[in-house]
């Protein structure tokens, strides 16, 4: 067998992780060898999406089709851009294995046999979050956040999380959006009626640096270890606590993978993407591994350009990597993950995990999600983090 496999990379801008694409290949490339990779017969072809959108997606989708001629078309992605570009890789006989972060849960009008998708799935480890900070803390609640993040199903997640719990009543404020300063917050009003009429619990919904701010302001209010405070798994994850670490900050959250995890599968990944790359592994990194554990499987028929095959063995495939068992067709049922409920604690020296309870899953097809479809229409083209 000679010739290369070319992967053709849709890359959005992201100000939140302005180096995921990289990480992605660089996990990618792990868990496709054992060792070290063979020369030249993995070539990675990124394409810059703009912020995502379809119209972008489908330009650059056509390039790394027409021009580079690339066998597997992948990326970071919206769901709601895929829909634009299932067509041409129908029709020109690709394979594509998409990555995103879970904002919004999966719901297919149409599922390709030749498309698979590789999920963070933060809309699960969102419901589990409600569903545990209800049965808890009890009702009324209140989440905050900004428009931006209100725009995807990751609030609602939450909410029906709650809801299924017994939650009667959850309050949300989303923080008034100037054009003029996007990345303000006036978070005084909300802070003064909190003060004032205490919550049982209050789950803060913020991407990127706007999410650090929040801490920040969090702590300086007065209210932090007097009202528990419950934040999206993103807000949580170590490259972005390490800069407000000093805030000896207390919180909630819920995750599907920690980096600590012990599981021989975990600690073999973390040592090598640490080895290979000089930085901690992380979010995208797994998923890329994820990813190159199942393209593995199929390299041999990535070399010989037998796409057809290869779409009937990733339907049926499942790898079981650092989080466990992971499949990449819908169809297939997606393995539920295991989601932790994890108290974090820090310090400016340390972030302290512990793990108080497993999160309640549900299947991405499950009826109580069709609600927040129907219920939950987003003009959200971008994916989420990229911003």
């Amino acid at each position: 067998m000679t010739g290369t496999i070319k992967v053709g990379l849709l890359t959005p801008y992201s100000g939140v992780y302005p180096y995921y694409g990289h990480h992605l290949s660089a996990g990618m490339l792990l868990g496709l060898y054992t060792g070290a990779p063979k020369r030249n017969e993995i070539q990675f072809i990124p394409a810059y999406t703009k912020m995502g959108d379809p119209a972008s997606v489908l330009e650059a989708a056509n390039r790394l089709i027409f021009f580079d001629q690339v066998d597997v078309i992948s990326g970071l992605v919206s769901y709601k851009s895929v829909l634009d570009i299932i067509p041409i890789i129908e029709r020109h006989n690709k394979i594509g294995f998409f990555f995103d972060m879970g904002e919004y849960i999966p719901w297919f009008n149409y599922l390709s046999p030749r498309v698979f998708y590789s999920s963070q799935q933060i809309w699960q480890t969102q419901y589990a979050l409600g569903y545990w900070a209800a049965k808890e803390y009890g009702d009324g609640g209140q989440m905050i956040l900004p428009i931006y993040e209100a725009g995807y199903h990751i609030n609602s997640c939450f909410q029906h999380g709650a809801m299924d719990a017994g939650s009667g009543r959850l309050n949300i404020h989303v923080i008034p959006h100037d054009k003029r300063e996007p990345k303000k917050m006036d978070l005084d009003v909300v802070f003064e009626k909190l003060k004032k009429d205490p919550p049982p619990y209050v789950h803060a919904i913020f991407a990127g640096t706007l999410g650090n701010e929040f801490l920040l302001e969090w702590k300086k209010s007065g209210l932090h270890n007097q009202i528990p405070l419950i934040v999206v798994e993103n807000m949580a994850y170590d490259d972005m606590l390490s800069d407000v670490g000093h805030l000896d900050l207390n919180l909630i959250t819920a995750s599907t993978w920690s980096r600590t995890d012990e599981n021989h599968r975990n600690h073999e990944f973390v040592k090598r993407f640490e080895t290979a790359g000089g930085q901690q592994a992380n979010i995208f990194g797994l998923m890329g591994y994820e990813a190159g554990l199942a393209l593995r499987e199929v390299k041999p028929l990535l070399l010989k350009k037998d796409y057809e095959k290869i779409a009937s063995l990733l339907q049926k495939e499942a790898i079981v990597g650092p989080r466990g068992e992971r499949n990449f067709y819908p169809a297939s049922g997606y393995a539920l993950p295991t989601t932790d409920i994890v108290n974090v604690k820090t310090t400016a020296n340390n972030i302290h995990k512990t793990i108080l309870s497993q999160g309640t899953g549900l299947k991405f097809d499950a009826q109580q999600f069709k609600a927040i479809h129907e219920g939950s229409v987003s003009g959200w083209l971008n994916p989420y983090l990229c911003i």
